[in-house]
This record gives structure tokens, sequence and C-alpha cells, in this order.
């Protein structure tokens, strides 16, 4: 459920007045010749700014209770070069989902595996999908077998691996995130991408250990990464492996 920024108009009322925001005032960025609308949100609950492109072709800033609209611009125009890869990821990615089909190449398990597709079956390493009516898409279908396959399995190594450690969680969710891997609360939550199905189990078990890790540390201060080594001592080698396929791994895209 999505938590509410404002109780009271009041409250809305003078929080833009400090930000210096007028409500409804349209305004633009230009990336790459494309005129990109801006929609300021003040969050009073935020500590920094953050840039979402959202599904209209909008940018989203949000700006912190101690934020202006002045540094929200500034940090916008700061980030246009990413407003900009996000639209070239967005038309990417719709180009290959019409691509799928038999032969795709995708990672499962941290390999490359290719796609058999025949007739309303899809079959890839030692995994089988079928193509019911609804799901007409072979992207689709592949991916919603992969969502149910990591809600199966991420639970269960997460309670193994806080059990081995001496971690106490209270919930395991499993999301469909698109710039993290895995986060964690200080209620003991933890929420993982379901893409960890797709990466060895050695970069699996480190990102389901570094969540584990802000249970002690909520941050990622050096007694942070203290933790994660002890955790996890190959860890580096893991970092190394997502810094070189997260590009396929987080946008979905067949691999070569």
């Amino acid at each position: 459920m999505a938590r509410r920024c404002f109780t009271s108009p009041v409250q809305l009322e003078l929080f833009l007045a400090r930000a210096g925001l007028r409500p409804l005032e349209p305004e633009w960025i230009e990336v790459a010749g494309r005129q990109v609308p801006l929609r300021f949100v003040p969050n009073p609950n935020a500590r920094r700014y953050i840039l979402r492109l959202d599904r209209d072709g909008v940018a989203r800033v949000t700006i912190p209770s101690r934020g202006s609209l002045k540094q929200a611009r500034e940090f916008a125009a700061k980030n246009a070069d990413w407003i900009g890869r996000q639209f070239l990821n967005r038309a990417t990615a719709t180009r290959n989902d019409k691509a799928w089909g038999h032969g795709t190449g995708i990672f499962f398990r941290g390999g490359r595996v290719r796609l058999s597709v025949d007739g309303g079956r899809i079959t890839f390493a030692d995994q089988a999908v079928t193509l019911g009516d609804t799901l007409t898409s072979v992207r689709r279908a592949v991916e919603s077998h992969l969502l149910e396959l990591a809600g199966r399995e991420l639970f269960d190594r997460t309670a193994a691996l806080a059990k081995l450690h001496g971690f106490v969680i209270r919930k395991v969710w499993i999301r469909n995130q698109r710039s993290r891997w895995g986060s964690s609360s200080t209620r003991g939550t933890i929420a993982l991408n379901w893409r960890l199905v797709q990466m060895p189990e050695s970069v699996r078990d480190y990102i389901i250990l570094h969540e584990l890790a802000h249970q002690r540390v909520m941050n990622h201060s050096d007694r942070f990464w203290q933790e994660v080594e002890r955790l996890c001592p190959a860890w580096r080698e893991a970092e190394a492996w997502l810094k070189k396929h997260e590009r396929v791994i987080r946008h979905a895209l067949p691999a070569e």
C-alpha cells in the first residue's frame, strides 16, 4: 500500500511554499532533442532527491523535506543522460519483447540457455512453460514462470541463510524491482528481485547475505562491508559478475 505524503491540505500548501513550488505548473527538460515533461513531488519523508521516469514518459523528481525547486531542477538537469538511457532501454525492451521466440537466449541460474518453442509449450534448461490463451507473449510467459519459481526458491534460501548466520527474519517479499536487487527494513522484512533466479547461486546468495547484513548495519559504512565480508568472503567476485551482466539481467534482454 502506498504511503501518503501529507496529512492535510494545509500541510501540503506550507510545504509547497517552502520548496518554492507552484502546484500544476508544467515544466520541461530537453533530453537528446526530446522535450520531456517534469513533475516535482514534494515529500517531507524523503531524505534525498529521487528521479524516476514514469510509464507515461514524465520525469518525476521527489523533493526531500529540506529541498528546493531550484535544487530539484539542477538535479534533473544533472541526470538528463540517465533519463535518455531510460527511454532507450524502454525502446530496446519493447523490440526484444516482440523478438522472443524459438531460439531466444536468456540467462538462467547464471548461464545462457535457449528457449525451445513448440506449439503451446516452451522449454529451457530443466524448465517447461505452457503458453495459455491469455499469455500470447513468449517473454511474458517465461518471466511469469521465473517469478513463480523465485517465489518458491528465494524464500527457502533466505530462511536457510538467516538461520545459518543467526538472523531473525519476519517476512520475505519477492518483487519485480526495477532498480534494486533487494532491500531490507528495520522491521525484519527483506524484499528480493525475482531475477535472482537468473544469476549463479553464489551471486544470488551474496545479494541475500547483503540484505541480511543490513539487519545489523542499516547503511553502507565500513562497518557494514566488514559484516558483508564476514558473511560472504567472495562478495567482490559477485559484485564483478553483477556489474558485467546487470544490463541483460535487469532489463530482461535476451542474452547474446
